[in-house]
């Protein structure tokens, strides 16, 4: 059986489904067990737990083949990562006490970074858990494809895709969220010894103007990329109801500045299959267009 955290979203749900269709058992780790009863009528087991809870961490981990880690996102977190130190300590010392087969645990591009940006939320996880004396698997997925979804009122309203992310013409690494559930599921079906790192992006690199284009393209109308200049980024953050937006700023300059990227060899880095006008289509569809 394996564990899942995160089941609810659209990633951990990629990967439950991935291993239910593969025949193998899944049990559900859900804060709310009410918004998980979906998988218990798929034939999950569900196990009750706060992602800042050792104790019920560790029953829901416990007795597992593998267990997938996904560390809640904070987008506005407080000086010193707080939030997300919290739920790294109760991982970890679970993790110690269950000793479950093998971990796949979600990180990010970029993971390797030493300058301090949203992200380093997720370096330090991986820090955590490499001295975890059980073999752990760190998927680090490109972008989600489906940042998109905050352009599809922009999009339809104005003919304008607004990008953070800069020049339009920068290829970066992006996913689609069921591919990367898809490939955490398929990590986790594996046998490997110690710590590794899996790198995964999309079939293309993806520019802010193919952004637009996809949406032109699907949406049947012209609308084009427009850059978000960086000296407006704070006040805008703010008046979003940031607090300290500083972490987001840092790191849309690491993908902008390059050192966001892929640690690997680019030949390792593993290709998914979704590409970006499936997703576009999918949100633009669910957005009411």
């Amino acid at each position: 059986m394996f564990a899942i955290t995160g089941i609810t979203g659209k990633v951990g749900g990629a990967a439950a489904r991935t291993l239910l269709a593969t025949g193998h058992r899944v049990r559900a780790v859900a804060r709310d067990p009410v918004r998980a009863r979906v998988w218990a009528e798929r034939g999950c087991g569900i196990a009750a737990a706060d992602m800042c809870d050792a104790a019920a961490l560790t029953a829901a981990f416990a007795g597992m083949e593998g267990v997938f880690i996904l560390l809640p996102p904070v987008f506005d977190p407080t000086p010193g990562f707080s939030e997300s130190g919290a739920v790294i300590d109760a991982v970890r010392t679970a993790l110690l006490a269950a000793r479950p087969e093998k971990v796949v645990c979600l990180s990010t591009v970029g993971a390797q970074a030493r300058q301090q940006n949203l992200l380093t939320q997720l370096t330090r996880m991986e820090e955590a858990l490499r001295s975890v004396p059980v073999p752990v698997t760190f998927l680090r997925p490109g972008w989600f494809m489906e940042n998109a979804a905050w352009d599809v009122t922009s999009a339809r309203e104005h003919g304008i895709v607004p990008s953070f992310l800069q020049p339009l013409d920068r290829a970066v690494p992006m996913v689609a969220t069921a591919d990367v559930g898809r490939v955490a599921a398929e990590l986790l079906q594996q046998t490997w010894a110690g710590a590794r790192v899996v790198e995964l992006e999309g079939p293309v690199r993806v520019t802010p103007n193919d952004i637009a284009a996809t949406f032109a393209h699907v949406m049947e109308r012209p609308i084009r990329a427009e850059v978000v200049r960086r000296e407006t980024w704070e006040t805008l953050f703010r008046s979003q109801g940031m607090t300290h937006p500083e972490p987001r700023m840092r790191m849309l300059d690491g993908f902008n500045e390059g050192w966001i990227d892929f640690e690997g060899n680019p030949d390792s880095v593993v290709k998914g299959r979704i590409p970006l006008e499936t997703v576009v289509r999918d949100l633009v569809r669910s957005m009411g267009q």
